[in-house]
């Protein structure tokens, strides 16, 4: 194909943009801020409509969908024809009170998971009156110009106007699984989805290369706005962690319903005790022993463990992220904006003679640069008024005033190269904006390069390269000399420097021409506008400098690393960085073994055997590829380690789903990342990290506590009336009086330890084992134990009762403050599973344990003292020296518990110490 007809086809399709921009009333610099607004308010944000849900009357009705719910109902009908109306009032009151329960925490469920959905909601990047602008897609309007990126989501239906490159995965839309390449040619109408080359759709994903289009539909006008199965919902609030304790719940619910039945028969055909009465206590054993707070219970532990990820800008996509977390041994981390501040700064700048400083700060145009303790001009040095065009002109990033300083739009380093080449230039914070931009290669990690084709306003035709500076000089043939002419190139001067630079802890980037082009006047031709290729410039390559670009750590990424070493779980770095750069950020971030450092070369030459040898005690991994991040999350694990795995590109995805903890950077990250993730950081912070594993560690110790609570206190009141059943003797605490304790404690007491704090020693322990279960031996052993105490205290205050005289209500009366003492000591002591609790924060305890506790004393002092209440549950007033007796028993419960922990936890330290 000749040039001319290149040209030609050039033309056309410029035209045909021109008209479709006309069409919709848009212009090539894209909307004003003002249009955009207007448009906005006229055509609505561009979401997809959100799955119908259910009403508040269905979800409330569907609280009383539940096993219990219909055996209390059951016993409810039962127990009205019996003519025993309180129990009857009683019982609808915990059936009530648990559906409002439900209903509340499935609600405050559904805000949560709102409230993440709108922290994920994705940005875009537009034009809006001809500067880049990152918006959030939502706020898209026909017209709008949107750039596109690999990695990306297309927000909005798109006429591409211009692409590089642009491949798009469009399974979503034709069950294609080869992505689609893009052009900018018109086609026939009537075309199908899959044929439309020059159009790009809503919800699509961009695999490779660049584009721009202008939007011509939103919202639900797209293509998949049309597709009704497609629409957004709300992911339910669990994890296979819950839906095991869940089940669990059920089977033991069915069990117990069994054993109820068989004590019904015992005490009717056996005892013969009355009906009425025996089907009350059997009823009261079943509401004592079925947990049927529980799900309820856990479901808010998780809602709260959820909101508290997020605000430490840990935002979770998937909720089965919450248990892996807890069992997290190995972080591998990004360098850039994660372990470091993410504001990049030009400080070197390396020519074929001289070695450069540059001053100023972040993002900020203004500085100069200084040789040997002196400012330099441009004019001094013609080299660097190149290096400045190749620094701006090879970009993507803009830069913006702000109100705390300069901020880039798009990625931190090129944001510094524009900084730079504004220093050089003088030309603000837009230097070389006149020059056309005719053809591009668009960086990507395969081949570790960025190359650009522009016009300046003179008609001259350059191209410049930026990259890694091994990729870029491999391609050189020569290199740019101090008067502006080309010269014989010297490998070895340019790899010193690079060391150099890179010793220092700067991130290093290498600048270059194609040579023959532009300034040359050996040329002798025209110079090349056509599409531009890699065979364009290898071995055509004229090297005119490295730059040295600083990115500090982050202070709070320093502590937190130290705190996951605290925490037994080993941090390494995975960068595609200079080896020398990685080993000095990591001896700053503090690694455990920072001076040793594999490329993604030394990666390349080992077979799967020798990495796996080598993976555990190495740290840092520079000059790697999204590949290798995928093999070296497969020999961690091949150890047996759980790993969590940062990435951000559209090529991190398989390794962020083969880890156990794939973490997405929210502000950096592709949308195919943060789909591929668990998690997304909103700060792509690595702090945020450690935050996550501890609100991580936090959730399970939390569900544990919450079983370790539960099930001994339903074990202890269950085992009361069975017990009394078998012995045919009267019951210590009756039925109604059981039914009382369960709707007020569950709802108060269970309810306060989904809101515990993080203990002081949950990131000084090791990591647990993954598929640790959470009912095993030491749980089990506590059920036994707690519910045996129980029962020993409850029938002892029972026969002392008896024994001293006391009519039998008074007794029962008893017996039942002794149940609800016994489980508020017994919260105390569930505060503080892995350490004492017998210490003043422990028993200052939280806001939240504090309220229930006052809410089930003063609830328990009216039931005891007040005559209505009396009336209704079969109560009388407790003498004040048998209610120091009662308080007496839980204080000695709590004492013998608490020396049981003490012996178990001694027992433990040795092992934990010889780990």
């Amino acid at each position: 194909m000749t040039r001319t007809h290149e040209r030609d086809i050039s033309e056309a399709h410029a035209r045909e943009g021109a008209r479709v921009l006309a069409a919709l009333e848009a212009l090539p610099t894209g909307l004003s801020d003002r249009e955009a607004a207007d448009r906005l308010a006229k055509y609505g944000e561009n979401r997809l409509p959100e799955a119908p849900r259910r009403g508040a009357l269905v979800r409330l009705l569907s609280q009383f969908h539940n096993v219990l719910i219909y055996v209390l109902i059951g016993a409810a009908a039962v127990t009205a024809l019996l003519g025993h109306y309180v129990d009857t009032g009683v019982i609808a009151a915990v059936v009530v009170v648990n559906a409002v329960i439900g209903f509340i925490q499935e609600g405050r469920a559904e805000q949560a998971m709102d409230a993440i959905r709108d922290m994920l909601a994705p940005h875009s990047s537009v034009l809006r009156g001809g500067r880049r602008k990152g918006i959030a897609s939502a706020e898209i309007v026909p017209g709008d110009i949107v750039l596109l990126e690999a990695g990306e989501r297309v927000p909005a239906d798109l006429r591409l106007l211009e692409t590089a490159g642009l491949r798009i995965d469009e399974a979503l839309l034709t069950g294609e699984s080869v992505p689609a390449e893009k052009e900018t040619r018109a086609v026939a109408g009537e075309a199908p989805l899959g044929d439309r080359h020059g159009m790009a759709y809503s919800g699509t994903l961009v695999t490779a290369g660049t584009g721009r289009g202008v939007a011509v539909a939103t919202g639900p006008d797209t293509q998949i706005g049309r597709i009704s199965g497609l629409l957004q919902s709300v992911e339910t609030l669990t994890t296979p962690l819950i839906r095991q304790l869940d089940s669990f719940a059920r089977w033991l619910t069915l069990l117990i319903l069994l054993v109820a039945g068989l004590l019904l028969a015992w005490g009717y055909y056996v005892v013969h005790m009355p009906f009425g009465e025996l089907f009350m206590a059997v009823v009261g054993l079943s509401v004592a022993a079925i947990p049927e707070g529980l799900p309820a219970v856990l479901t808010i532990t998780l809602a709260v463990g959820v909101q508290a990820m997020a605000r430490r800008n840990a935002i979770v996509r998937r909720l089965p992220a919450i248990e892996t977390l807890g069992s997290v041994s190995v972080i591998c981390s990004d360098k850039t904006g994660t372990l470091t501040r993410n504001e990049m700064l030009a400080a070197t700048v390396a020519t074929s003679r001289h070695l450069f400083a540059v001053t100023g700060e972040g993002y900020s145009p203004d500085g100069t640069l200084r040789l040997d303790e002196r400012d330099v001009t441009p004019g001094e040095h013609g080299v660097l008024v190149e290096i400045a065009r190749a620094a701006a002109l090879c970009n993507d990033a803009a830069l913006h005033p702000h109100d705390e300083g300069w901020r880039t739009e798009g990625d931190p380093m090129e944001g510094a190269l524009v900084a730079l080449a504004a220093k050089i230039s003088g030309d603000g914070h837009e230097p070389f904006a006149d020059h056309e931009r005719l053809a591009e290669i668009p960086f990507d990690a395969a081949h570790r390069y960025m190359a650009v084709r522009h016009r300046s306003v003179e008609g001259r035709v350059e191209t410049h390269v930026k990259g890694a500076p091994e990729q870029v000089l491999a391609m050189c043939s020569a290199q740019r000399g101090p008067d502006g002419a080309a010269e014989p190139l010297e490998r070895e001067h340019w790899t010193r420097e690079m060391d150099a630079i890179a010793a220092k802890g700067q991130r290093v980037l290498a600048l270059a021409a194609v040579g023959g082009e532009g300034q040359d006047s050996k040329s002798g031709g025209r110079p090349d506008s056509g599409p531009l290729s890699g065979d364009d410039l290898k071995g055509r390559l004229v090297m005119l400098g490295l730059v040295g670009l600083i990115d500090p750590p982050r202070p709070e990424a320093v502590a937190a690393v130290a705190e996951c070493h605290g925490a037994g779980i080993r941090v390494k770095m995975i960068t595609g960085d200079h080896a020398g750069t990685a080993a000095a950020i990591g001896r700053q971030i503090g690694l455990t073994n920072p001076n040793r450092v594999l490329t993604g070369n030394d990666l390349d030459a080992m077979d799967d055997a020798e990495l796996s040898a080598q993976v555990v005690e190495t740290d840092i991994f520079a000059r790697t590829s999204p590949e290798h991040k995928l093999r070296l999350v497969s020999a961690l694990q091949a150890h047996g380690l759980t790993v969590a795995m940062t990435g951000d590109g559209v090529n991190d995805a398989p390794a962020l789903k083969r880890a156990d903890a794939g973490i997405a950077m929210g502000r950096k990250g592709s949308e195919a990342a943060k789909e591929a993730a668990d998690l997304v950081l909103a700060d792509d912070n690595f702090a945020s990290i450690a935050a996550a594993v501890r609100e991580g560690r936090t959730v399970y110790d939390n569900i544990k506590k919450v079983l370790s609570w539960t099930l001994p206190t339903s074990g202890g009141e269950s085992l009361t009336v069975a017990l009394a059943l078998l012995l045919g003797m009267a019951l210590p605490i009756t039925a109604v009086q059981i039914l009382w304790v369960n709707l007020i404690t569950a709802v108060t007491l269970g309810l306060a330890l989904a809101f515990e704090p993080t203990e002081e020693d949950t990131m000084r322990r090791r990591p647990r084992p993954r598929h640790q279960p959470i009912l095993g031996g030491e749980l089990l052993w506590h059920i036994l134990l707690v519910s045996g105490l129980f029962l020993a205290a409850v029938f002892g205050i029972y026969f002392y009762a008896t024994d001293r005289g006391h009519a039998p209500e008074l007794a029962r009366t008893m017996a039942l403050n002794t149940l609800v003492v016994l489980e508020i000591f017994h919260l105390f002591f569930i505060r503080n599973i892995y350490g004492t609790s017998l210490t003043w924060k422990a028993v200052k305890g939280t806001p939240m344990i504090w309220a229930s506790v006052i809410v089930i004393t003063l609830a328990q002092f009216a039931i005891t003292y007040l005559p209505p209440l009396q009336a209704v549950f079969g109560t009388t007033a407790v003498p004040f020296f048998d209610g120091v007796l009662i308080v007496a028993v839980g204080a000695v419960f709590f004492a013998l518990i608490e020396i049981e922990k003490q012996l178990r936890l001694v027992f433990r330290r040795p092992e934990a110490q010889a780990e």
